[in-house]
């Protein structure tokens, strides 16, 4: 039964997570922590900092994570199949689509209509990543202090990445050892 409802989880991400995978955060945070209890909050915001770590498709990485949690290597395996399957049949469609009707104009237009939209959805994710590990929650009215260590990699993860323009693998190793040594120390 369990691999039934991964199945069903990681469908409707793959299909309703427009706008890709950090666009897709609410989304999956809503079905995995609130719906169905797979994991809590803090070990969501574990698991989005080692799947955007790891190589690979950021949902996918979720997928696989959230689906080895509860079901094992078989639902590791249900949930990254439910996760790819929509947007891989999608996607055909639209190529399809898109090669046989790219030089109509409502097509252009309802590609430029949708551009600033997907831009909405991955600020959002980007929103709820930073109230995630800055303020331990999701809403703004929830908030009740603020995470100084988090704050401080954050501005140093900025600064080097944007000022010193370290390559961003070696950033995340910088802001993990810091971690390491700050997190230990409290």
């Amino acid at each position: 039964m369990i691999y039934l409802k991964l199945l069903w989880a990681y469908l409707q991400i793959g299909l309703f997570g427009i706008g890709g995978g950090y666009a897709a955060l609410p989304m999956v945070s809503q079905i995995i922590v609130d719906q169905r209890g797979w994991l809590c909050l803090r070990e969501f915001a574990d698991m989005v900092t080692i799947s955007i770590m790891a190589p690979g498709i950021f949902t996918l990485n979720t997928a696989a994570f959230v689906g080895f949690r509860v079901g094992g290597v078989f639902g590791g395996v249900v949930s990254t199949i439910a996760c790819i399957l929509p947007g891989f049949v999608i996607i055909l469609i639209y190529s399809y689509l898109y090669k046989k009707y790219n030089n109509l104009p409502a097509v252009n237009g309802a590609l430029f209509g949708i551009r600033p939209a997907v831009t909405g959805l991955v600020a959002s994710a980007g929103l709820y990543i930073l109230f995630l590990s800055i303020f331990n929650t999701r809403e703004i009215s929830q908030i009740q202090g603020v995470d100084i260590i988090a704050v401080f990699i954050a501005i140093i993860s900025f600064v080097l990445l944007k000022w010193k323009k370290l390559n961003p693998i070696l950033v995340i190793f910088i802001a993990g050892f810091i971690g390491v040594c700050a997190y230990s120390i409290i």
